[in-house]
């Protein structure tokens, strides 16, 4: 059985024995693919660090995350996007919206989205998105860049079923984490309309821990967690969450 997180800052742990245990419960929980969402400058190095230390386990990603496009952004996104040449990266992420912080860097926003959408398009490569209270915003920005390149993952998917639905006929994948284990979130209720098909796994490490650690800091060994709820929503074995999800994200990451 092989898990796929697909979205985990676990290089946020800089203390290489700490690391190295994160890393060893991992495996001992099976989860065995860990991909790694790029926010700015600074976490590149992480990352890389990181995937040097587990090639077969870690993947990166490059991006530049919505809460850090602020006044000179496009100094950052130069340094990313120069990055790119020089190591291998698996999609174009964290990229997107977030109107939760600060709602008046949206034209900021929405042009750092537009132009990294367009290196994964031109990178043949998929994105994953980043939305909170931007829905409309993102789908907006998504309706404009509609072709055959886009595609990719709406990480920690939480929106309704209409908004489910929409996400996948843009060739999306729902990412989903431990807020699918809270009882109030309402997350169990839109996935039993939608096929395990169109969904992967995620944690989101170090933030939004699953049911019975919410509240602490995450880490990509809860995966089962998540796993075991799906099981639950959808009436199928853990090893079958493993599987479908763990294919799924191989047709997304080409990995």
């Amino acid at each position: 059985m092989i898990f796929t997180d697909t979205h985990t800052h676990l290089y946020y742990e800089q203390d290489a024995e700490k690391q190295a245990q994160l890393m060893e419960r991992c495996f001992e929980n099976d989860v065995n693919r860990l991909f790694l969402p790029n926010v700015d400058v600074a976490s590149i190095a992480m990352i890389d660090d990181l995937v040097n230390k587990y090639p077969n386990h870690c993947f990166a990603m490059a991006g530049l995350h919505p809460c850090d496009v602020i006044d000179g952004f496009e100094e950052q996104l130069d340094v990313i996007y120069k990055s790119i040449s020089n190591r291998k990266i698996y999609a174009i992420g964290e990229i997107g919206i977030d109107l939760y912080w600060d709602k008046t860097t949206l034209d900021k926003q929405k042009d750092a989205f537009h132009k990294q959408i367009s290196w994964a398009k031109n990178l043949s490569l998929p994105i994953v998105i980043h939305c909170r209270e931007a829905f409309d915003e993102v789908f907006e920005v998504l309706e404009s860049e509609r072709d055959e390149k886009l595609r990719g993952i709406f990480h920690c998917f939480t929106g309704n079923l209409e908004q489910a639905k929409q996400a996948i006929d843009l060739n999306f994948y729902l990412g989903i984490g431990g807020v699918v284990t809270y009882k109030k979130a309402g997350l169990d209720a839109v996935l039993a309309n939608i096929p395990l098909a169109n969904l992967v796994l995620e944690t989101d490490a170090p933030y939004l821990a699953p049911v019975p650690f919410r509240g602490k800091p995450n880490e990509s060994s809860y995966l089962i967690y998540v796993a075991q709820k799906l099981a639950e929503i959808y009436q199928v074995s853990v090893e079958e969450i493993a599987s479908v999800t763990t294919e799924n994200s191989k047709k997304i990451f080409g990995i």
